[in-house]
């Protein structure tokens, strides 16, 4: 893998991310942050439902594309996180929360929030 996209992906927080609509079959490409965990990437946010995450289920492939400190288009597959324990894991590892965040909000987080592991498709990507 290039070394400035793994950089990119140990440093930077702000991406855009492509995925297929659910019910109209269009593209939607739409701007949020991703989380670093025990070495994996994922993609949540505080408590409440996104249309992302229902796209994602509905179909799995999505472009990351990486664009603060180098550009790149990173193809993927979502999968979704449903285990409580490994979802605590997970978003107990967030920076928000390894920082000292309540531990209210991480429950909140952890039950309420989406939590979608990025795989990259290329098995040179990452």
């Amino acid at each position: 893998m290039d070394r400035r996209v793994q950089l990119a992906l140990d440093r930077d927080r702000t991406i855009d991310v492509t995925t297929t609509g659910r019910r109209s079959g269009l593209v939607r490409r739409f701007e949020t942050w991703f989380y670093r965990s025990g070495g994996r990437y994922f993609l949540s946010g505080s408590p409440g439902k996104r249309d992302w995450q229902a796209n994602i289920m509905a179909n799995p492939r999505l472009v990351f594309h990486l664009k603060e400190s180098v550009e790149a288009d990173l193809e993927a597959v979502g999968v979704l996180i449903r285990d409580v324990d490994e979802r605590r894991a997970v978003i107990s590892g967030f920076d928000r929360f390894a920082e000292g965040a309540r531990a209210d909000e991480l429950e909140a987080w952890v039950s309420e929030s989406p939590l979608i592991e990025i795989k990259f498709v290329l098995m040179n990507c990452v």
